[in-house]
């Protein structure tokens, strides 16, 4: 029997349709073979040639400054000078290097009314710090009193600087925690490198913050969290808690709270400062104790040299793990 000549065409297509081979497929890709990931070597990555930690999550960044009995910058020790210990247990380091890394930087000034004669000479030390830093840091600038302002956000431009330490409304009170709380938020969130750095100048004591000072050095102390650079500008009145809640946290953090006699003063601390930043021994070291383990964690770090009967090292005190946001 002959089929019409519509049944013999859908045939046909049946027939291709079942028997001409599909397109060549490619075996599924092997999965990516485990590499050890190298100790947080500084990277340039694609934008604008800065400088970005990419570093194992494992790991821990301390910062330190080591000074002799003279209280004299100690420079160029070799990796075997140094232990470091963690809730007492000596560390392996993983990465050891003493060279100017560039660092995000955040200027946080008291605006209140008390500063107002006081900001043109503040200004000044702060501008001076970011010339003498790294070409490749970038910094942000926030003034507060009652309220915090982020008045210039992450940048390298001098004159955008310039303008946001510019925006003097010296009123109201001072709201010093919020302030570092505020900004130590804001770095977790778009500072890009991983060395911090706070740098912070007030006028007198905290008298309008939510937040504690206890709370305060608790979230400065999340894992890479900035290093803080006190400058306190202090009368005799109430001075005694102003100085001990700068110096609490500047110890806590590895920094330094300055406190000048008079505002001339100001600027060669600035330089000080800068001079600390870049003179700093950045090691690494991989816990003994896994990162999930969560609490308060110590950290000391120790030099010894021949050449030199004692050596301090300044560096942060501990950290709460888990915080690492640095990319």
């Amino acid at each position: 029997m002959r089929l019409p000549n519509d049944r013999w065409l859908t045939l046909l297509i049946i027939f291709l349709f079942f028997n001409i081979p599909g397109p060549t497929q490619n075996p599924p890709a092997p999965a990516p073979t485990t590499q050890t990931q190298q100790p947080a070597e500084p990277t340039p990555n694609d934008d604008n040639g800065i400088f970005v930690f990419k570093k194992d999550v494992e790991e821990v960044a301390v910062h330190a400054t080591v000074v002799d009995d003279k209280n004299h910058m100690v420079m160029n020790l070799p990796k075997t000078a140094f232990t470091v210990l963690e809730n007492g247990k000596p560390q392996t380091m993983t990465s050891f290097r003493q060279e100017d890394i560039p660092v995000s930087m955040c200027i946080v000034i008291d605006n209140s009314g008390s500063m107002r004669e006081k900001r043109d000479k503040v200004n000044k030390a702060a501008l001076n710090l970011v010339r003498a830093s790294n070409s490749r840091d970038e910094v942000c600038v926030v003034n507060f009193n009652d309220e915090y302002y982020l008045d210039q956000p992450f940048t390298s431009k001098l004159t955008l600087l310039k303008e946001a330490l510019e925006k003097v409304e010296a009123r109201g009170g001072t709201a010093l925690y919020d302030a570092m709380v505020a900004t130590s938020n804001e770095m977790k969130a778009h500072a890009r490198l991983q060395k911090k750095v706070l740098f912070v100048v007030t006028d007198g004591e905290d008298n309008a913050s939510r937040e504690s000072l206890e709370e305060t050095v608790r979230n400065l102390q999340q894992e890479n969290g900035p290093t803080v650079y006190a400058i306190g500008l202090l009368g005799e009145e109430r001075a005694r808690r102003a100085r001990r809640a700068l110096e609490l946290v500047a110890q806590a953090t590895g920094g330094i709270a300055f406190m000048p006699k008079t505002l001339s003063e100001v600027d060669e601390i600035s330089s000080a400062v800068a001079h600390d930043i870049r003179s700093q021994y950045t090691i690494a070291y991989k816990p003994t104790t896994p990162k999930t383990v969560g609490g308060y964690r110590t950290i000391h770090v120790e030099a010894r040299d021949k050449e030199h009967k004692k050596l301090v090292v300044r560096t942060r005190s501990g950290y709460y793990p888990g915080q690492e946001q640095s990319r």
